[in-house]
């Protein structure tokens, strides 16, 4: 690997994250729930034919500093029981409008923390969806917990409903770490933990870490993974901490004299790649590692890698989102959707209507190819214009014409090394896929007339 973080440096401008085309900020406070239900009914008919599930739980018993998540801080089981029964309400309202037929074959929880919530709301909430659907035969049903508020026997019952997949929190290993973010370190030692998980035939366990917090150095987070490595987890992430104080003020809590420099934060990136694919790990973009044997991995070599606002996922596994809760975000075919965030309005509007949509967008034509295209170069590092031409069933020069694509505005990246052109495919390099945001910002022909902010690549 030749990567550096001079080399990275060159290359650090300002781009979408593309977890989604249009990006979120495109979204519009034009499109109501009158758009939305419409929208619903005509994703029957659309691509891909199989339901992806996301529930939201905006609670949190402690309130970390670096979060970015929409969350709050518990005060009310009165409330939590009021959100729960919201939920299950705009679970009946949607679900009236999707075909039966279509199966479910993933679900994700996140937060806020899931699992801080009494396990009987989440038993309802699953039971509301299997009264509702039908499950896919390798339906993922997955949940982010936080091991600081994880018994043992919790594991028990998180398998007893229906889970098979569980992401675990730990963002660091160090008690002092923990402490400046105001954040609880693990209720039960990590090992036991995990422990219980594969006693109960989890299908994977994913263990999240976060660089550039207050205290971290580049020795600690090689500790960090050292840890990680050991436990042996079937996914590693390595999530970069985005300082943006004006967005959440909970940061200015924090030192940024204790946050580690651009070039400290590079180097943690490039530590935790070398590392975890040293001893095993496929890397998965530039933040997410997976065993060999991970469905992620195997789709990665099979170029049938996805993602949707849920993170990473196989094409399998993957079907039109339809989220559920306060600013949770439906991802159809061809419209986003997102709902209110403040709590208490989601839980006003869907006591009224069952429906709390705030803002979307209905793509274009063009839009929906774009995104395909982009989506291949992010998540596989691969571009084969027939493929995706077959899948829209289109021409191979529809798509290139769709995407302005001309093979002169690749030859920077060429010549680094980091892109290759053979018969007319592009095969983005393992060095290539630290900057792929750059790569994929050249098929975006809608990118030069925004006027949105986004954050640097890399």
């Amino acid at each position: 690997m030749k990567i550096t973080p001079q080399f990275l440096d060159k290359y650090n401008k300002t781009g979408p994250r593309y977890t989604s085309y249009p990006p979120a900020t495109s979204f519009s406070t034009k499109f109501t729930s009158s758009e939305f239900v419409p929208a619903v009914i005509k994703s029957n008919d659309e691509y891909p034919e199989s339901i992806s599930i996301y529930i939201h739980i905006p609670f949190c018993p402690q309130l970390c500093f670096f979060c970015g998540c929409n969350t709050s801080a518990f005060d009310s089981t009165v409330k939590v029981r009021r959100y729960i029964d919201c939920v299950l309400k705009e679970i009946d309202t949607v679900a009236q409008h999707i075909d039966k037929s279509r199966k479910v074959s993933q679900i994700h929880w996140g937060g806020g923390t899931p699992n801080s919530i009494n396990y009987d709301f989440i038993e309802e909430i699953i039971d509301k969806i299997k009264s509702h659907f039908s499950f896919s035969e390798k339906c993922e049903v997955a949940i982010e917990c936080s091991p600081a508020y994880l018994e043992l026997e919790h594991i028990d019952r998180l398998a007893k409903i229906g889970f098979n997949r569980l992401s675990i929190g730990i963002q660091d290993f160090h008690l002092d770490v923990l402490n400046a973010i105001n954040r609880k370190p693990s209720k039960h030692p990590i090992e036991q933990v995990i422990q219980r998980i594969r006693e109960n035939n989890f299908d994977g366990v994913n263990l999240d870490l976060v660089y550039g917090l207050p205290l971290q150095t580049l020795e600690s987070f090689k500790e960090n993974i050292e840890k990680a490595i050991a436990l042996s987890p079937d996914r590693i992430v390595t999530f970069s901490y985005a300082h943006v104080p004006w967005v959440n003020s909970l940061q200015m809590k924090m030192d940024e004299n204790k946050m580690a420099g651009p070039e400290e934060k590079l180097n943690m990136l490039l530590l935790a790649y070398d590392m975890l694919t040293k001893n095993g790990y496929e890397a998965i973009g530039m933040d997410h590692f997976a065993k060999p044997t991970d469905d992620l991995a195997i789709a990665k070599h099979n170029k049938n890698l996805h993602r949707n606002f849920q993170g990473y996922c196989t094409r399998e596994t993957t079907g039109q989102v339809y989220a559920f809760g306060t600013s949770s975000i439906s991802q159809l075919w061809g419209t986003y959707a997102q709902n209110i965030k403040n709590l208490h309005q989601y839980m006003d509007a869907i006591e009224a209507t069952g429906l709390a949509t705030d803002r979307g967008y209905s793509l274009t034509k063009e839009e929906t190819v774009i995104r395909e295209v982009i989506n291949e170069v992010m998540c596989n590092g691969y571009l084969d214009f027939d493929v995706i031409a077959r899948r829209l069933k289109i021409t191979a020069e529809e798509v290139k014409t769709i995407t302005n694509y001309n093979p002169s505005k690749l030859q920077p990246f060429i010549e680094d090394g980091l892109v290759e052109i053979v018969d007319d495919k592009i095969h983005v390099s393992a060095d290539g896929m630290f900057v792929v945001r750059n790569i994929a910002m050249l098929f975006d022909p809608n990118l030069g007339i925004t006027e949105s902010k986004f954050s640097r690549v890399v």
